[in-house]
C-alpha cells in the first residue's frame, strides 16, 4: 500500500465529499471550496492523504489559531478527518506528523483543539501519543473558557486544547 500526503487540489473536493457520504455524513462542498481558496491565498494549508490513489483523509492548518487559548499566537490543526474505512492504518499519525513538519519552518509550537465526547476518542489518543499536551486552561465551550460549575452540552463545541513543542 502506498500512502502519499500532498496539498489539496480541486478534484479532491468530490473525493472528500464521497468519503463523507460513504460514512453517512453530509457533503461539505462549500467548506472544501473555501479551504482550497484559502490554500491558494496562503491562509491555510490543506494536506490530503491518498492511499493507493484513493483519498483517505485530510487535515487543514491555519497559520494562527482563530479561537481558544492560542488565539492569534500559533498555528492550529483544524478539521482533521481520516475516513472510517481507512482508519487503523497509521494515516492519521502520518498526517499529524506531516503537519508538524510543514509548520516547523516558521514556528516551534503547533496546536489543536479536540472534542471531548466519545466520537473524538481516537483523536484524543492520537494527539497524546504524538506528544501533544493539554495547555492547562481547562475546557472550552462555544469558543470561550468554561468556568467552574458552569453547565454545557457534551457536543462538538466542548473542546480541550493541546499544543506540541516541535523539535
Amino acid at each position: 500500500m502506498e500512502l502519499v500526503i500532498r496539498k489539496m487540489k480541486k478534484s479532491d473536493i468530490l473525493a472528500i465529499n464521497q468519503g463523507f457520504i460513504r460514512q453517512e455524513w453530509e457533503a461539505r462542498t462549500e467548506i472544501l471550496e473555501n479551504y482550497l481558496r484559502e490554500q491558494e491565498k496562503g491562509k491555510r494549508q490543506v494536506l490530503v492523504a491518498e492511499l493507493d490513489n484513493q483519498v483517505a483523509g485530510y487535515l487543514t492548518i491555519v497559520s494562527k489559531s482563530k479561537q481558544g487559548p492560542f488565539k492569534d499566537l500559533y498555528p492550529e490543526i483544524v478539521d482533521f478527518n481520516v475516513f472510517e474505512r481507512f482508519q487503523r492504518k497509521s494515516i492519521g499519525q502520518k498526517l499529524i506528523k506531516r503537519a508538524a513538519y510543514e509548520v516547523s519552518f516558521s514556528t516551534d509550537i503547533l496546536t489543536i483543539g479536540v472534542g471531548l465526547h466519545s466520537g473524538y476518542g481516537a483523536a484524543q489518543r492520537l494527539y497524546i501519543k504524538n506528544g501533544y499536551v493539554p495547555d492547562g486552561s481547562g475546557i472550552w465551550y462555544e469558543n470561550r473558557q468554561l468556568q467552574r460549575g458552569e453547565s454545557c452540552l457534551n457536543n462538538d463545541d466542548l473542546v480541550l486544547y493541546f499544543s506540541k513543542k516541535l523539535v
